[in-house]
């Protein structure tokens, strides 16, 4: 027999460039890495905890590329080895996800001052898993998912397209996307919060990243309409340059590609693509007819 209860899948975008949290150990020492994700942590086994048929996953996105630290490879022989609590479970989970971090940050390569984060495909990979795990759903049986961001580092233009390409995929699949931000605030995540009717918070305090997480992410949307939340920020919905990395709005758009550019360019830097360019087409003057003198 089918089960009616619906399934509440949480996936979890983690911004875990090397780079940015290294200058962020020197700058605040009492908020690193490992305790940012041991907040990620709490919140994660806190949604398990609250219904028998939530899920959960988490992607961990570098300078380089986007990872699964939860489910991942080593999930299944875990579970066949430990106990049958679910309480069990979910540390031998934590010790999963330590282990797969500690690889991703020993195999990522740092190379000069590199701080743009591939958080377009950890948000392609989140929509994907999104979507395996609804086609594993049985008859009749419904899911709401959504996915959370965390972002440390600045926005990347480059990351314009497929950043929008993500958002309207997630529109059309109903899936909310939720951004929590510790550094500088991101037009992009502002845009795909409001889009897909999710929330944006800039963490006020960084130290206080789990009371955050509980607080605001942790309900989803039904129960959000019943809690005091902070106020909506205003949707900064400027496109960035592809040539300056500049918010503008009002600028050049390549018709092959839809790179933005703030100055025009005949030749488009993003696909080489060369436009042709239509002169004003010049008059000829009109010869005067000479009268003759009579």
């Amino acid at each position: 027999m089918a089960s009616e209860e619906e399934v509440s899948l949480l996936v979890i975008v983690l911004d875990v460039n090397p780079i940015w949290w290294g200058q962020q150990a020197q700058r605040e020492p009492e908020f690193t890495l490992s305790k940012c994700l041991d907040a990620v942590m709490v919140m994660a086994n806190s949604h398990l905890i609250m219904t028998r048929t939530n899920k959960l996953a988490i992607i961990a996105s570098t300078c380089q590329e986007s990872h699964f630290l939860f489910p991942s490879k080593n999930w299944d022989d875990a579970t066949a080895t430990s106990g049958d609590g679910k309480y069990e479970l979910l540390s031998v989970a934590n010790d999963l996800v330590a282990e797969e971090i500690k690889g991703l940050m020993a195999r990522t390569e740092v190379k000069g001052n590199q701080t743009d984060t591939l958080l377009a495909g950890g948000l392609a990979k989140a929509l994907c898993y999104i979507h395996r795990i609804s086609k594993q759903l049985d008859a009749g049986q419904d899911m709401k998912s959504r996915i959370l961001v965390i972002k440390a580092a600045e926005d990347c233009a480059l990351q314009y397209m497929n950043f929008m390409n993500v958002i309207f995929a997630a529109q059309k699949q109903s899936v909310l996307i939720d951004a929590c931000v510790l550094d500088s605030e991101s037009g992009l995540l502002q845009q795909a919060c409001d889009i897909t009717g999710g929330l944006y918070l800039k963490v006020p305090q960084k130290v206080a990243l789990t009371q955050y997480l509980l607080w605001v992410f942790l309900p989803d949307s039904e129960q959000r309409s019943q809690l005091v939340l902070p106020p909506p920020v205003h949707v900064d919905y400027r496109a960035a340059c592809f040539c300056h990395r500049n918010l503008i709005e009002i600028g050049y758009v390549c018709s092959v590609c839809l790179s933005i550019f703030c100055n025009f360019s005949p030749i488009c830097t993003t696909c080489e693509t060369a436009f042709k360019i239509q002169l004003p087409h010049m008059v000829k003057a009109k010869k005067k007819k000479v009268r003759p003198v009579t």
